[in-house]
């Protein structure tokens, strides 16, 4: 490891900036060769040097993990659900043909990592500092196999609000994200390349994202673009479909159901048709549709698309799914109990 100071607080605009273009000043790496993980290395952010016969280039053995630190009313840093997100990495790289982490380089090595950036966490409820934990195959071969040689590293980038409105979004009903037997439970590079296309051509139709739908039938509702999706109805019951091995069990996702029970909701995870929900709207109901995940935390959205048709859902400023938020939010910043053990303090 290596020993270094704490630096002064960053020359950067906390204010004005845009996330995922600012890393922080020093990165985390460790290698696996030899059939171990060798001992991670802190050290200043900078440019990886790969091989053309790189395996990551060629056969998509890459996985990723995206969690957050915040600053606490204590002045303490909060690595919200530190071990969840080791936990979720392990069966991704599992489900890749990748080698397992040991705690030591993933719940360790960010430990240590912020520590160091510790300035980089401001005391600010708006904001978090984003950790983006990766892996990629690094043996030099081309031939269809797992590789034997990886390289995991760990960056940290600034962010503030996600999605900075409600969304419109377009039932896709042409492409899907995933099937059942595939990637889709597993966080790899794949799964959102693939996405991309569909995306692309839903914001040139005017919207913000899209709801996946499944692969065999197209008509369950599964993802929304790059998040889980929920729904509350009549502000009694939330709403979401059951996860497989086609949906990302998402820890934002297990968070929200964990905690809506305290504030009066019912909790059911189903197979949802995307019919049904579009029905309810349409009777009148009053129905929240949002996205969860760590990035975005909750996203409401304003407006469904299917086959050409607009269905507009609640998203007043008193709806249930920003009390969810905000009790999240204090969870994270120290202000409320976290009778759920999620918060790891560093």
């Amino acid at each position: 490891m290596m020993n270094e100071t704490i630096t002064q607080k960053p020359d950067f605009d906390f204010d004005n900036f845009t996330f995922g273009l600012q890393a922080t000043d020093r990165m985390l790496v460790a290698r696996y060769e030899n059939g171990a993980w060798s001992d991670f290395k802190i050290g200043p952010v900078q440019n990886i040097s790969l091989s053309p016969l790189a395996m990551c280039l060629h056969y998509g053995q890459t996985v990723f993990e995206g969690l957050k630190a915040f600053r606490t009313v204590d002045g303490k840093i909060n690595v919200f659900r530190l071990e969840s997100h080791y936990k979720r990495m392990n069966r991704s790289l599992e489900r890749m043909a990748m080698p397992p982490l040991p705690a030591s380089c993933f719940i360790d090595g960010i430990r240590e990592l912020l520590s160091k950036e510790s300035k980089w966490v401001i005391d600010d409820p708006e904001y978090a500092l984003y950790i983006r934990p990766f892996a990629v195959a690094t043996e030099n071969k081309l031939g269809v196999d797992a590789s034997k040689e990886y390289l995991f590293m760990v960056v940290l980038s600034p962010l503030k609000a996600y999605y900075s409105r409600p969304l419109r979004v377009k039932v896709e009903t042409d492409y899907i994200r995933s099937s059942r037997g595939g990637t889709g439970s597993a966080k790899n590079g794949g799964n959102y390349g693939a996405s991309l296309l569909p995306q692309i051509k839903a914001k040139e139709d005017g919207f913000d994202q899209i709801i996946w739908l499944d692969a065999k039938e197209r008509k369950f509702i599964e993802e929304s673009g790059t998040m889980n999706i929920m729904f509350i109805l009549n502000g009694k019951t939330l709403l979401t479909p059951s996860l497989s091995d086609s949906i990302l069990d998402g820890i934002t996702r297990n968070s929200i159901l964990s905690l809506a029970p305290d504030l009066g909701l019912e909790v059911e995870e189903r197979a949802i048709e995307v019919t049904e929900i579009l029905k309810r709207i349409r009777s009148g109901e009053k129905v929240e549709a949002f996205g969860v995940g760590t990035a975005a935390v909750i996203s409401p959205i304003k407006e469904i698309s299917y086959k050409g048709e607009i269905f507009k859902t609640f998203v007043d400023e008193n709806a249930d799914m920003y009390r969810i938020k905000n009790k999240l939010a204090d969870i994270r910043r120290g202000l409320s109990p976290d009778k759920f053990g999620w918060s790891d303090l560093v």
